[in-house]
């Protein structure tokens, strides 16, 4: 949410909505967690509950079956929450023009420049498909 901004602030969510309407749209069974949604205001909360909310979401993308990272920028939170899901042997998706970052390279099982191509992808896709064929060799 903070992305790399060096003061209190949110990067621009608007990504949030246009995620989850391609991935309901297409796969309407679907179960989606919003992190934003689940802690509103969390940019000013103090230092308790920032490390309550910060590691509720992270354990939250390691219960996923699909983690769906946007990163136009780096961003710390998401990286947590991409180490936990790999770690747990879940399936990441990234959307970020960092494509040739080694971290987003290493845990991703997809990689989308923007959001378009996202959205492209998959209205063409299963995800159950997904969870089977690209399944993170990694898992515990």
């Amino acid at each position: 949410m903070q992305g790399s901004i060096t003061g209190k602030g949110i990067q621009g969510q608007g990504y949030r909505q246009m995620i989850s309407d391609a991935v309901k749209t297409c796969h309407p069974e679907a179960e989606i967690y919003d992190p934003f949604s689940a802690f509103p205001g969390s940019v000013e909360f103090d230092d308790r509950r920032a490390k309550h909310a910060l590691f509720t979401m992270a354990q939250e993308a390691a219960a996923a079956d699909i983690l769906i990272a946007y990163l136009p920028e780096a961003s710390m939170g998401t990286a947590l929450e991409m180490v936990r899901a790999y770690d747990n042997g879940k399936t990441i998706l990234s959307i970020s023009a960092l494509e040739e970052n080694w971290f987003i390279r290493a845990v991703s099982a997809k990689i989308f420049t923007s959001l378009d191509e996202f959205e492209a992808w998959i209205s063409q896709t299963q995800l159950s498909e997904l969870l089977t064929d690209q399944a993170n060799p990694n898992a515990s």
